[in-house]
């Protein structure tokens, strides 16, 4: 016999019981969201969502992304009910050290969940994210007859992602592209974390979603199952616009005396409330049990199982009416580059050491991407609006908001929003993102920046104007502590080269990097060529490497990056000619030096050897770390100011005559 149709309020109110009996073990926690949702969810996940949770890694799903992610326990009861690898003692777990279901959806940790999420916006921002990356994906690779990949990007979010300013820079550019398969759920409750919304947020949200020009579908009831179904297919209806669907819904939904209410938005109800609301539910289960006969009607698994296989069928006859492209396609979401990539890399790294060029490190780095690109199809560029500053535009460039089945973004002024959307990108696979701006303007990206880190993705930061040798712009514009930041982010590895070759060798490590993002800084002013031999050429990729040898007894170290460089060799050669012992380290990556075993960084950098100077024109305090507290930095304390880089450099002391004064005070 057929199974019995559950009435859809009582599977919701299995999230409604999951979540309050979460929050309420943990005593932490938010069951407000996933309560007010539940009903949202419930016909979003049974009915409508492509997913297979026996392979959450199947290429072709829909993606999931929880913005408002302190409401948790929602996304983990729609895991652990439809199937996936996420147990009821995992759900008793909650919040708890190690455990699977920690306080906001981490990626990594859970499976199903697609990427970290709690800091408000950055999730509708992935969102976009991965609504790119489905777009142009399919351009590239679908053909006539083989629509390969085709899903959509589904997203929760609250008043709170709404009031953060980075959804206005990507829903803003989301609907310039034209992303018709991302479709937004917005949790109308009227309720933050300081009470009743109606006293700081009163925009109009329709009208703000229909000019940036998306489909606006409600106020709907998201109570009521029927209209969330009607809605959704709405939504499905309109391909050249991205959906928001404008749910009303009532916060801790179920709760007699605290729905409506702040005081279930981040608490736990309370026994004597969670008692209360089962008997209004007509929840008559105990703590954590899910009765069978919802088990069975939540369970994702079978027709899961069903998609796939009909998807794989269609990809099979893909790969033989198109074998390159179907190859093609798997490698890159696998994240490998190609094969003959590193040798074709490390040629080109030769031919720019032979060719010797003076050039701005930014000009270095748009070289290399014109050598790199034509052999990585899976570049997907981009800038904050200064792509004639940054350089990231190489010579195969084609903009996405001309030719879908292009390579680059512009992402106009949107310096966070850029950063958070290429997270997306990275996270849905079948791309490498790189975008830029000013190192600066890193500041306003910095939260995405961090969540690249968090994440482990694959993400490259083209920071250009890298120091107070941007010159005439000022303080406002010349970076001092962004570099000593970046490089005390976990997981980040940060690369300030020297010249055109150490710009190529970093761009070679971020493409290469696959567990974690890269921050490549450039210069916007010329470099001279430094000579190096083979063995020097080799060492570059180790992060640091002696670029000068010292003639005779070595007695000082001079440790420099990016322009500095310069200033420690000349002033290496006025010691030498005193007849001192002197030793030049070119150090463009301290996280790829501190990864080298520890004997080939005491050979680079003797522990007998106390006299050390640092040199760069950033902030001076980092650099006690390698020269000691006996040590001598050159380099910022202040913020900068508005002159010619020759005169700034003087003033601010970060000369030749400064690096080869510190190093006779010390030996």
């Amino acid at each position: 016999m057929p199974a019995v149709a559950l009435p859809e309020r009582r599977l919701a109110n299995a999230i409604r019981a999951l979540a309050m009996d979460a929050v309420q073990q943990a005593n932490s926690g938010h069951p407000g969201a996933p309560m007010g949702m539940a009903d949202i969810a419930e016909v979003l996940w049974r009915g409508i969502f492509k997913h297979n949770p026996s392979n959450p890694n199947w290429i072709n799903r829909d993606r999931f992304v929880l913005s408002n992610g302190h409401g948790s326990m929602l996304q983990y009861a729609l895991l652990h009910l439809t199937g996936y690898d996420l147990t009821i003692d995992d759900l008793k777990q909650f919040r708890q050290l190690h455990s699977r279901t920690p306080g906001h959806p981490e990626y990594g940790y859970t499976a199903g969940v697609e990427t970290t999420t709690g800091p408000l916006g950055q999730g509708i921002a992935n969102a976009v994210g991965f609504a790119i990356a489905e777009k142009t994906l399919a351009a590239q690779f679908n053909r006539d007859g083989f629509n390969v990949i085709d899903h959509h990007t589904y997203c929760f979010l609250g008043d709170g992602c709404l009031m953060e300013g980075i959804s206005h820079e990507v829903c803003s550019l989301a609907g310039t592209l034209k992303l018709g398969k991302l479709v937004a759920f917005y949790d109308d409750n009227g309720i933050s974390i300081d009470g009743e919304v109606e006293g700081w947020f009163t925009d109009n949200t329709a009208q703000r979603f229909a000019a940036y020009g998306w489909q606006v579908i409600g106020p709907i009831d998201g109570h009521d199952a029927d209209a969330v179904r009607v809605a959704i297919m709405d939504a499905h209806s309109d391909s050249t616009r991205p959906t928001l669907i404008i749910c009303k819904t009532v916060i801790g939904c179920g709760s007699p005396n605290k729905q409506g209410k702040e005081e279930c938005h981040g608490a736990p109800l309370g026994a004597s409330e969670i008692a209360a609301t089962r008997a209004a539910l007509g929840w008559d289960y105990a703590p954590f049990e899910i009765p069978a006969d919802i088990y069975e009607a939540w369970d994702c698994r079978v027709k899961g199982d069903v998609l796939e296989k009909n998807w794989q069928g269609q990809f099979d006859a893909y790969q033989k009416a198109h074998p390159d492209l179907a190859s093609e396609l798997l490698r890159r979401l696998k994240g490998e580059l190609p094969a003959a990539f590193a040798l074709q890399a490390k040629a080109y790294i030769e031919e720019v050491a032979l060719k010797g060029e003076t050039i701005a490190s930014r000009k270095a780095s748009q070289n290399a991407l014109n050598a790199f690109g034509p052999l990585l199809p899976e570049l997907l560029g981009g800038s904050a609006d200064l792509a004639g500053s940054n350089l990231t535009l190489w010579k195969g460039c084609h903009g996405i908001q001309e030719n879908t089945a292009g390579n680059y973004v512009f992402y106009g002024v949107r310096e966070f929003g850029m950063s958070a959307i290429m997270n997306g990108i990275a996270l849905h696979g079948g791309f490498i993102p790189y975008g830029a701006t000013f190192l600066i303007f890193m500041e306003y990206a910095r939260n995405a920046v961090r969540m690249s880190a968090l994440m482990k993705q694959r993400v490259i930061y083209v920071f250009t104007h890298d120091s107070i040798g941007l010159g005439e712009d000022g303080p406002t514009h010349q970076p001092i502590e962004q570099l000593a930041s970046l490089r005390g982010t976990p997981n980040m590895s940060v690369w300030r080269p020297a010249d055109a070759v150490e710009s190529a060798v970093a761009w070679l490590s971020a493409l290469q990097k696959t567990e974690g993002p890269t921050s490549l800084v450039f210069s916007r002013q010329n470099l001279p060529h430094m000579e190096r031999d083979a063995l020097q050429l080799d060492n570059i990729s180790k992060g640091a490497y002696i670029l000068a040898e010292e003639k005779g007894v070595l007695e000082a170290i001079i440790i420099a990056t990016g322009s500095e460089v310069e200033l420690a060799v000349k002033a290496q050669q006025q010691l030498t000619a005193q007849g001192k012992g002197v030793r030049v380290v070119s150090m463009p990556s301290v996280d790829a030096f501190m990864a080298q075993d520890v004997s080939y960084r005491d050979k680079v950098l003797p522990p007998a050897v106390r006299a050390r100077v640092a040199v760069e024109a950033s902030h001076a305090d980092y650099w006690y770390k390698f020269v000691g507290l006996d040590g001598k930095v050159i380099g910022m304390t202040s913020f900068g100011e508005s002159a010619p880089i020759k005169a700034l450099y003087q003033h601010f002391g970060i000369t030749v005559e400064a690096v080869v004064d510190a190093v006779n005070s010390l030996s």
